[in-house]
């Protein structure tokens, strides 16, 4: 991807006029992550009162004949990742930089009946951190799978069901790069998105449980 522009998105909040060197660092960091090419990235709006400095990453997976992903479509699945900065520390943090994910996607029905989908998602999240050998602590979070009924004129499928992935944790360093890029490979497998570089011949008969 582009090294983003971390001008766009990144913001020092609660009054505090100078942004750290390590707090730039770790923003340039993120803005060389390499994810998959279905998956579209862009500086959004920080939270202005979680932590003295913060930077924050859109992410949404981008349909094929498509530019972008419409708000209402079937199989939308799109996340945010929010770097905190204190630099005085936080004691709940155990560090000075806290990274906080939030993943939402569309599933079928038979993946959001599955009793063991909590515990798969969340092995995504764990197994594509520690792939990557970036070292974190203090990692924690929810998965929750919800289901809906549309009554009325609403649009949208009559049913739909929805994986949503909330985490946090703690980076010991400024090399942001790798986080970026585990979080994004979670959102790909929350979208059943194929390896980069790989075309499914029949994608109707593909389903989220055919991943490890």
């Amino acid at each position: 991807m582009t090294p983003l522009d971390i001008r766009d998105g990144a913001a020092p909040t609660g009054g505090t006029p100078r942004e750290p060197a390590s707090f730039r660092a770790a923003v340039d960091a993120m803005g060389t992550a390499t994810v998959h090419p279905r998956i579209e990235l862009a500086p959004i709006r920080p939270p202005q009162r979680l932590a003295p400095f913060s930077y924050a990453l859109g992410a949404e997976v981008v349909h094929p004949d498509t530019p972008s992903v419409p708000t209402d479509s079937e199989g939308d699945a799109f996340g945010r990742l929010i770097l905190l900065h204190d630099p005085d520390g936080d004691e709940t943090w155990n560090g000075v930089f806290r990274l906080v994910a939030y993943i939402q996607a569309d599933i079928d029905a038979a993946l959001a009946a599955d009793p063991l989908l909590p515990e798969v998602a969340w092995s995504w999240l764990v197994d594509s951190l520690e792939s990557r050998g970036e070292p974190f602590t203090a990692l924690g979070g929810t998965v929750t799978a919800t289901s809906s009924v549309r009554y009325g004129d609403i649009a949208g499928p009559p049913r739909a069901h929805q994986l949503e992935l909330r985490a946090s944790w703690t980076a010991t360093t400024t090399e942001m790069r790798r986080h970026v890029e585990a979080f994004c490979e979670v959102l790909a497998f929350a979208a059943g998105l194929p390896p980069a570089g790989v075309t499914h011949l029949r994608p109707e008969s593909y389903t989220r449980t055919d991943r490890p």
